[in-house]
């Protein structure tokens, strides 16, 4: 720890403290999240192990978050990350007019790649949220906070705990007390994200699990067989005939809602489904398509992060902003740092040269 300044304190987690630092040899700038531990008997928390495997498990990746380091320190240790400026809820929380659909593209085609790097490599995030997507200097989107982290496998028939992901961005599979999910879960999240860009709002912001739940289907409509059909099986035992084919599948899906540890412990008044437009009324139709494709019940029917980067929605007008066009927020609530914007694509080779060049007086006191 000698080997660092402590600058300021950026944050405090569940698992640990988060400090802007300065290495003192090298003079660059980090983020120390410092872990202690409770009782040195009981070892290493079972999510800081879990962080540190996650990170160390993946090659670098510009839309990851990287682990540089760690440590032990006193009782505990520290993780050494590179420092990032500020993260994606302060730009939601703090911009003062709505994100341009440029930006938007621009955000979420980070985010995409960085969970289809994730999914891509077996690890499931369980907690993305705009506070765990941070923003670097230069704009750049890097997901971050591995503790809820887990590796998969397609095979694997295991049981997680439902109680991950916070709740405005937790799937219906997991308010319902799934234990068995996939990594359908981030892309729940991605989509309630997605929402959220859009009209710089949280989607479902539900204050307990019951209201959250509530959210979700006023906007999504009470699960039925239609809207949360069984996966479709590739095992099993064939029907010999069309009436017992019909009853086989309807066992399957009442087997697919019904059997969600939760279901039966609280009923809700049926309602139908409120059509997207509506919940983001500004959005491009390409937008609302996509979003579509997040927002559904069953976790086996939301697009993959790779299959949404090849969605009409990014290749139609207008194209991603480049990150260097992103606004980037400080912690702490100030204003979005100014850009220099670009010039104006509309030139003309006509305009007088007087007109395109710089006043050399608004020079004049920059001069040595």
């Amino acid at each position: 720890m000698e080997e660092y300044s402590i600058l300021g304190r950026i944050g405090e987690g569940a698992h640990g403290i988060v400090f802007k630092a300065k290495h003192i040899e090298t003079g660059e700038t980090v983020a120390l999240k410092k872990v202690a531990l409770r009782r040195l008997e009981d070892g290493i928390p079972n999510q800081a192990l879990r962080e540190i495997k996650a990170l160390q498990e993946i090659e670098d990746n510009q839309h990851v978050v990287k682990l540089k380091d760690v440590f032990p320190h006193g009782t505990g240790f520290v993780l050494v990350f590179d420092f990032m400026l500020s993260d994606l809820s302060e730009v939601i929380r703090n911009f003062q007019q709505p994100l341009t659909p440029a930006q938007v593209k621009g955000y979420m085609m980070m985010l995409l790649k960085g969970v289809a790097f994730l999914h891509h490599n077996n690890i499931m995030h369980r907690d993305l949220k705009p506070a765990n997507l941070l923003i670097s200097s230069s704009g750049h989107l890097k997901i971050a906070d591995f503790g809820l982290a887990r590796l998969f496998t397609e095979q694997e028939d295991r049981l997680y705990s439902h109680q991950v992901a916070t709740r405005w961005y937790r799937a219906p599979e997991l308010l319902y007390g799934a234990r068995k999910y996939d990594e359908g879960v981030d892309l729940w999240a991605v989509g309630c994200i997605f929402g959220e860009l859009l009209n710089l709002s949280p989607l479902f912001p539900g204050e307990n699990d019951i209201e959250q739940l509530c959210c979700v289907l006023r906007v999504l409509g009470t699960p039925t067989e239609d809207s949360w059909p069984v996966r479709p099986r590739s095992s099993g035992t064939l029907a010999t005939s069309a009436s017992s084919a019909f009853f086989t599948f309807v066992v399957y899906i009442t087997n697919e809602i019904v059997e969600l540890p939760d279901y039966n412990k609280i009923t809700f008044k049926e309602n139908p489904a409120i059509p997207l437009e509506q919940i983001v009324p500004d959005s491009s139709p390409q937008a609302v398509d996509l979003l579509y494709n997040f927002l559904v019940y069953p976790s086996y029917r939301r697009c993959s992060a790779r299959q949404a980067l090849l969605h009409p929605f990014f290749f139609s007008s207008p194209i991603p902003a480049h990150h260097s066009e992103l606004p980037i927020p400080e912690r702490g609530g100030r204003l979005p740092h100014q850009r220099l914007q670009a010039p104006p694509s509309d030139f003309s080779v006509d305009l007088p040269l007087h007109c395109s060049m710089v006043d050399p007086a608004l020079l004049r006191g920059h001069a040595s």
